[in-house]
């Protein structure tokens, strides 16, 4: 196992997962958000697809069993261990657009979408090529009347964490949010690990 890599409050990091590899992608200090992307390692117009995944799946609530679809419906990582049971797959990544309509901020941070803008760069992916992530330990409700969307504090405490198997060669994108409602108004680190 890879020595635990620790991605900061408020910033971001990018690297490649190989096919067979488990990432642990762990809370270290509790109701922290972690922004996941991924994309087909050798074909970058292949990536991780909110619709198909949550239309095959039949549920928006994605644990522990599901597999995650790309774009073009090809399994791009299966979830295989998770101690917090509730991520959100519904919400865009937050931006400085984020800051500055909800939140009404006048020099607003470049958040999540901003951050994963700069850690992907480097593998030829555009901002505009980013989609909705996962957003691994969000807890996001929907009011079945309403359609209402809220956002509640994560689930999880210091030392959650989710394990991810990639069935493709992936290049992966992660945050440590940085939205106040998303982490319960208070900016953690995220740390991951690559097993295998």
């Amino acid at each position: 196992m890879d020595e635990l890599t620790v991605i900061p409050p408020r910033s971001g990091a990018a690297f490649e997962l190989r096919k067979g590899q488990r990432l642990r992608v762990m809370d270290l200090q509790g109701e922290q958000v972690s922004d996941f992307v991924c994309y087909n390692l050798h074909d970058r117009d292949e990536y991780l697809s909110s619709g198909r995944t949550i239309d095959y799946a039949e549920t928006i609530f994605l644990t522990k069993g599901h597999p995650f679809y790309s774009n073009r419906s090809n399994v791009m990582f299966e979830l295989v261990e998770d101690t917090v049971g509730r991520h959100d797959f519904l919400l865009t990544p937050c931006s400085a657009d984020t800051f500055r309509i909800i939140y009404g901020h006048e020099h607003p941070h470049r958040g999540c979408f901003g951050n994963l803008s700069e850690a992907l760069q480097p593998y030829g992916i555009s901002p505009d090529a980013i989609p909705i992530c996962f957003n691994i330990f969000m807890h996001v409700t929907v009011d079945g009347e309403t359609g209402k969307v809220g956002v509640l504090p994560p689930k999880s405490r210091a030392g959650d964490y989710v394990v991810i198997e990639a069935k493709m060669d992936l290049i992966v994108g992660m945050t440590a949010c940085s939205a106040e409602m998303s982490n319960n108004y208070a900016f953690k680190p995220i740390g991951y690990q690559i097993e295998g």
